[in-house]
């Protein structure tokens, strides 16, 4: 199995989550995971050259894909997607989601996501639009982000998923202190990010904010 990975905080839980999960020893030895951007991500699955991986949602809508309901979802808030206000426009290379969002929501502007946004955010929060806050003013649905995608070996993904979104996952304090680091971030900040405002089942509000939110990026 070929598993993608985006180092983003957002997916700390998970990484943490599969590091744990008792996988029989040859299994885990087999498991190759390959980092990268929500972009890279979407082209690595597409082209096959993985098996799995929690893609852009905009891009997990293709009829190619098999979804399980785990995902990058938030409500009434993001922090990490942001439209910097009185900019040019120009678009996150990283992100397809953010880009169709910010467009969806006719802001011009630059945008920013993950790590980087989450720091720019928490340091002046008025420079910037946080766009899940913007959609959930025009809809009332909280926003998927992304969502966990296969071009194969759906059963086993959903066998090894299947507690991820109800558990309580603990991150070791030295992990948290190096993620902080590396963002310059305080480790309080990160806590807050995942325990109040990041979470990862989809259920029946997410999947009709996400049906809502395809149907109006193709009409754009």
């Amino acid at each position: 199995m070929i598993f993608g990975k985006i180092d983003y905080i957002n997916l700390l839980p998970l990484h943490i989550y599969l590091k744990k999960y008792p996988l029989p020893n040859g299994f885990k030895a087999s498991m190759e995971f390959k980092k990268g951007v929500p972009s890279k991500l979407n082209r690595d699955l597409f082209y096959r050259r993985i098996d799995g991986a929690i893609i852009s949602s905009i891009e997990s809508a293709r009829k190619k894909y098999q979804n399980l309901d785990i995902g990058i979802c938030a409500y009434k808030k993001v922090l990490s997607v942001l439209v910097q206000k009185n900019t040019p426009h120009s678009k996150d290379p990283s992100s397809a989601t953010s880009n169709a969002l910010a467009k969806v929501l006719k802001q011009d502007g630059k945008v920013i996501i993950g790590d980087r946004a989450l720091k720019l955010y928490l340091e002046d929060d008025t420079k910037y639009i946080d766009l899940c806050s913007l959609w959930y003013e025009k809809t009332g649905f909280p926003f998927v982000f992304a969502r966990f995608s296969c071009v194969k070996k759906k059963e086993i993904y959903k066998i090894i998923l299947k507690k991820f979104s109800k558990k309580n996952i603990k991150i070791p304090y030295y992990i948290l202190e190096k993620y902080a680091k590396r963002v310059n971030l305080d480790v309080k900040d990160i806590k807050y990010y995942l325990d109040e405002i990041i979470y990862y089942d989809i259920k029946i509000k997410e999947k009709l904010a996400l049906k809502r939110f395809i149907t109006q990026a193709k009409k754009i």
